[in-house]
């Protein structure tokens, strides 16, 4: 059983593939948090601003085989030329997405993108891999095309991943869901200052803005 909080055809917003049109699969439920704003403040990771509790959202649900699965995340590709490509996100999707699903994307023409935090290990068959650390949580991914780094965070500094071998080193700026006096906005904004700067004077990252919040698309 697969259960999907949401699936949708957009843009990607950020990182390598960003402006590739993809259909994101929101996976239920994550290994930091347990999405409920109760927990927030105990969580390992307590500034994430996704809704990944249920399956409710659009076009979200649950499905018993890896081929209903696929068929369904198929259907939200438009037909029109163009290799189609699929997010597996979260929430964390390493809990869910294994090679036999992996297996019924291929088979449906689909590359198979994941973002995950890196703490699970991450099945056979992916086409690009995204680890995204967070916090203190221990990360057993060492390869990847892609490190997103959320920053700042002072429990997983730039400095505590540069063993993980990858193709691409991304500094995403942090938008806090509760912010203090000065707004998300302010928030954002200070915090893409600090980014820049690092990555100014650590030329081996790169800066990387979520696009699909600055044009406002999902």
């Amino acid at each position: 059983m697969y259960r999907v909080k949401e699936a949708f055809y957009t843009l990607q917003g950020e990182g390598a593939q960003a402006g590739r049109a993809a259909v994101f699969c929101r996976f239920s439920k994550c290994n930091l948090w347990t999405g409920r704003e109760k927990d927030r403040a105990s969580a390992v990771c307590h500034f994430c601003d996704t809704d990944f509790v249920g399956t409710d959202g659009q076009n979200g649900g649950r499905f018993d085989s890896p081929k209903a699965l696929a068929g369904h995340i198929r259907s939200l590709w438009p037909d029109a030329p163009g290799k189609p490509y699929v997010v597996c996100t979260g929430g964390e999707p390493l809990l869910q997405l294994d090679t036999a699903a992996i297996e019924a994307f291929h088979r449906e023409g689909f590359e198979v993108g994941v973002e995950t935090n890196g703490t699970l290990p991450a099945p056979a068959g992916i086409d690009w891999l995204c680890v995204s650390p967070k916090a203190d949580a221990p990360v057993v991914i060492e390869t990847c095309d892609e490190l997103k780094l959320v920053y700042p965070q002072p429990l997983a500094t730039p400095e505590r991943f540069l063993h993980i071998r990858a193709s691409h080193y991304f500094l995403s700026p942090m938008a806090s869901p509760s912010a203090p006096e000065g707004g998300v906005d302010g928030v954002r904004q200070s915090n893409t200052r600090l980014a820049t700067d690092y990555c100014l004077a650590h030329p081996q990252w790169r800066l990387t803005l979520q696009m699909h919040k600055i044009i406002g698309i999902d």
